[in-house]
């Protein structure tokens, strides 16, 4: 098989960047491991940025967000019994949040993508990147009790932190950074009507916990939890009683509760991987960094990332011009290191850390107390939330 740019993934990163670039006139073939209803059913983030909006938006792939997703103008910060509001229209005017799950994002990419002919090769198994250190790259792969190969002009590693694009750059080329926080969360879906209109993140003594929503019918909770915690140790009745004690803690607030349709833990890290490519193989999403989900930033960050590779892929097919190339990974590192660092204030801004005493304590109170009632705090917080506005794709300086 021949191809242009040869994708490892059909995560919200491959078939985004699948699409964007046959609107630009550039074949791929995308390879995925899963299966079809694997990928359209795994379910993960589902905040997206008004960057990100717009552009699945202008992709043409937006119809059904615009339709079923939930757009918040806020979220809330609960602490010391009372809430308040982070108003994105009074503080980021014209910028805000929708709430549509990172599986329904799949949906639509994988019938856009099938409807415009697009090759998505699912079940390929065995997967390995070659020859991306010269002018030949290709991949092969097992599918069908058969070995395969897929030759391109790049390739796209877009299958994850657990992938094996990032393990196939040679030892010594890239320098890693990560993170590990001494919790995780306890991650809730639940067949209820949302108990409030937008985001709450409430911290408390107890622990942080998070009220979420995928529909109006559907809804998406998180506890903070020990990194090492058994889910045996949480059937359905101690959720819902950890989670009214740590949200109702403002008056006249109850928590509504329903059939628990699926819970797991999950540890809380932070990693990149700098540089976010190697000759012609080019690293996005999760595979080139992961944030804690306190910012809401996973997915985000992976539309950013294939959207620079697009442009810089667009450059190099209609005029040569490699300079976007050259210049990915500082251009996606950019944007990709200030959403660590927000992710990372979210973290601690909210969570309970065993290692703090009274006086720590009191100093996290002290800062939300700040964010809370200080109109340039709350500013930062909202433009960070909401997402940053697109950085310009930077060409690699001479030299």
């Amino acid at each position: 098989m021949r191809t242009q740019v040869a994708i490892v993934g059909a995560g919200p990163a491959g078939l985004l960047l699948s699409h964007l670039l046959h609107q630009a006139g550039i074949e791929s073939v995308v390879l995925e491991a899963r299966s079809r209803d694997y990928v359209e059913h795994r379910v993960r983030a589902g905040v997206l940025e008004q960057g990100t909006v717009d552009t699945l938006i202008s992709a043409g792939v937006g119809e059904r967000m615009l339709r079923e997703g939930l757009v918040h103008h806020g979220i809330e910060l609960r602490f010391g019994g009372a809430g308040h509001r982070i108003a994105f229209e009074k503080l980021v005017p014209g910028r805000a949040i929708t709430v549509y799950g990172q599986q329904e994002v799949v949906k639509d990419l994988i019938a856009a993508r099938l409807a415009a002919g697009g090759q998505i090769l699912f079940g390929a198994t065995d997967v390995v990147p070659e020859g991306f250190d010269g002018l030949h790259p290709r991949v092969s792969f097992a599918r069908d009790g058969e070995r395969g190969v897929l030759e391109a002009d790049f390739i796209a590693g877009c299958d994850g932190f657990h992938g094996v694009c990032r393990d196939a750059i040679p030892a010594g080329v890239l320098t890693f950074f990560d993170k590990e926080y001494p919790f995780g969360w306890l991650g809730v879906l639940a067949a209820v009507a949302p108990s409030a209109e937008e985001l709450i993140y409430a911290s408390n003594p107890r622990g942080f916990a998070l009220h979420s929503m995928r529909s109006p019918k559907v809804s998406r909770f998180y506890l903070q939890v020990a990194p090492d915690e058994d889910i045996a140790n949480w059937p359905d009745d101690r959720i819902w009683d950890e989670l009214a004690a740590r949200l109702e803690t403002v008056p006249g607030w109850s928590l509504s509760t329903g059939p628990v349709m699926e819970k797991g833990i999950t540890p809380m890290r932070s990693f990149v991987a700098e540089p976010m490519q190697f000759g012609r193989l080019f690293l996005a999403g999760d595979a080139a960094h992961i944030v804690p989900p306190t910012g809401a930033k996973g997915l985000n960050l992976a539309a950013f990332d294939v959207t620079v590779l697009t442009e810089a892929l667009t450059a190099w097919y209609s005029a040569g011009d490699s300079a976007l190339l050259d210049g990915y990974s500082q251009t996606c590192l950019r944007r990709v290191w200030r959403a660590q660092h927000f992710s990372w204030w979210m973290t601690t801004l909210l969570h309970s850390f065993g290692s703090y005493d009274a006086y720590d304590r009191r100093l996290q109170e002290s800062y939300l107390d700040y964010v809370c009632t200080s109109e340039a705090a709350s500013t930062s917080l909202a433009e960070n939330y909401v997402g940053l506005g697109r950085y310009h794709v930077q060409p690699q300086p001479a030299g």
